[in-house]
């Protein structure tokens, strides 16, 4: 039974300057054959369960929201290649960009879809994700815009479904009340926050690599914080 699309309002830019000529060769050779499925509403309106057994091969399943230039994402495909990534980014010129570095790579285990992420947890099945990134979002910093953070109901509900019992989730963020709502968010919606001491939230992960958008933060004189929640159940 087709299912009736929803009104989702979408901020942000879909959008930036030109792309280069390799960018653009990368969208039309690389794009499709990595996709993770049907997951846009035109091609899937039956919101029919993306077989992830099948595409991954029954590995875990990671996801990043939001992959930016897509560096996190290639590291940590590099560094983990039992698992399978999916990475959503509704930003073309950062798809683009991460299609160049996948190339370069040569990273197997990645998928992408171009889009917004509340398309693909329709079509994520229950408990299907064992690791979800969300790394420097979008900060909204107008108290009137907060409502657009990702850390609100609309998109913490669909993650919370999608991820196993036990699955981490990871946010990295500079800006101090971003990590307030994160911090009253998250564990509202089954999640708990696994920090023990002030060092669990200033220094990075183990495994982490710097993005664009750290170095910027830094440059400017913001303090990274890193968020590790662990999915009760």
């Amino acid at each position: 039974m087709t299912e009736a699309r929803p009104h989702r309002n979408f901020y942000g830019r879909r959008k930036g300057h030109n792309l280069r000529d390799s960018q653009a060769a990368y969208l039309e050779q690389d794009l499709a054959k990595l996709s993770p499925g049907a997951v846009d509403w035109d091609e899937n309106p039956d919101r029919t369960a993306l077989d992830l057994e099948t595409l991954f091969g029954g590995r875990d399943v990671w996801l990043e929201v939001g992959f930016g230039g897509g560096e996190h994402m290639v590291h940590q495909a590099a560094l983990n290649p039992n698992v399978g990534l999916i990475g959503c980014e509704p930003y073309i010129n950062g798809v683009a960009m991460l299609l160049g570095k996948i190339r370069a790579s040569g990273v197997a285990n990645l998928r992408v879809f171009p889009g917004d992420v509340r398309d693909i947890f329709d079509v994520l099945p229950d408990a299907s994700i064992a690791r979800a990134f969300l790394l420097y979002p979008d900060p909204w910093p107008k108290k009137r815009h907060h409502r657009r953070r990702f850390v609100t109901p609309e998109h913490l509900e669909p993650l919370a479904r999608v991820l196993q019992p036990g699955a981490i989730f990871r946010v990295a963020t500079d800006i101090p009340d971003y990590v307030r709502q994160t911090l009253e968010e998250v564990p509202k919606v089954g999640f708990e926050w696994l920090a023990e001491g002030p060092e669990d939230w200033r220094k990075p992960w183990g495994d982490w690599i710097s993005t664009r958008y750290e170095q910027k933060a830094l440059r400017e004189g913001r303090v990274p914080h890193y968020l590790t929640f662990r999915r009760l159940g």
